[in-house]
């Protein structure tokens, strides 16, 4: 049986494109950011993933939850959080203007992961596993190697050269995050709410890195303020390692 969202109708289960944008920087978002470089320590940096709409009454409070790890002394050293927008309570009367179809098919696939029957919001993700309780991910003890993004001249370079990621094909997942949106609601469960939102994933592409490399062009939405990467084995979910950081 295909996992089906909690009171509403059953969805089908569609893959994960794979998909790359191939964009020039605008100029004015070029001079801001120049040359950008983040890189991971070699210790685990957690993914916090959280699954959300602005259709879902529930999703108010986990969103607040959210924005407040802007604050965190930790942020993008030890953990990376990021929230996926899905479409599925869009027919309840509002369309979700950051949600997407392939956000909905990653957390229907996590679902099938974990052979659970329903998908729900607001539904956290750690590093690849349901997490029931909103909680600040604690220092990890693995060490699966560094892992280095340079952003420059509308491309982006990344490089993992330590621990077995860098002795095998893995995959490299970039999104761009958005920061202090807010939406005027005027229809379905959050009638009337301004909601403010931060760590809203805006684009996602992944590629391939051969033997721990891969440089290609990539696309930064101009309402990004901040860049998220994780790598993984081909084809899975669950992150490896993961990397992020400000672009301002």
């Amino acid at each position: 049986m295909s996992p089906k969202p909690r009171h509403i109708h059953k969805q089908k289960l569609s893959a994960i494109h794979r998909f790359t944008f191939v964009l020039w920087f605008s100029a004015a978002l070029t001079a801001a950011a120049g040359d950008l470089k983040f890189e991971s320590g070699p210790q685990r940096v957690h993914l916090l993933e959280l699954f959300t709409s602005e259709g879902c009454s529930s999703c108010p409070p986990a969103e607040a939850w959210l924005s407040k790890m802007k604050a965190e002394p930790r942020l993008w050293k030890d953990f990376v959080p990021i929230a996926f927008h899905v479409d599925y309570w869009d027919r309840l009367g509002w369309r979700d203007p950051f949600a997407s179809k392939e956000w909905t098919a990653r957390q229907y696939q996590y679902s099938v992961n974990w052979k659970i029957e329903t998908v729900y919001t607001p539904g956290f993700v750690l590093d690849g596993r349901e997490l029931l309780e909103r909680t600040v991910p604690s220092l990890s003890s693995e060490r699966p190697g560094v892992l280095r993004l340079s952003l420059a001249d509308g491309k982006i370079a990344a490089e993992s050269n330590s621990g077995n990621s860098a002795k095998r094909d893995v995959a490299l997942h970039l999104a761009t995050l958005g920061f202090d949106l807010t939406t005027k609601i005027t229809a379905g469960e959050n009638n009337g709410r301004n909601l403010h939102q931060d760590f809203v994933v805006l684009s996602l592409a992944s590629e391939k890195m051969s033997n721990g490399k891969a440089e290609f062009s990539f696309t930064l939405d101009a309402r990004a303020g901040a860049i998220a990467a994780w790598i993984t084995e081909p084809n899975q979910l669950e992150p490896i390692q993961a990397v992020g950081g400000w672009l301002r």
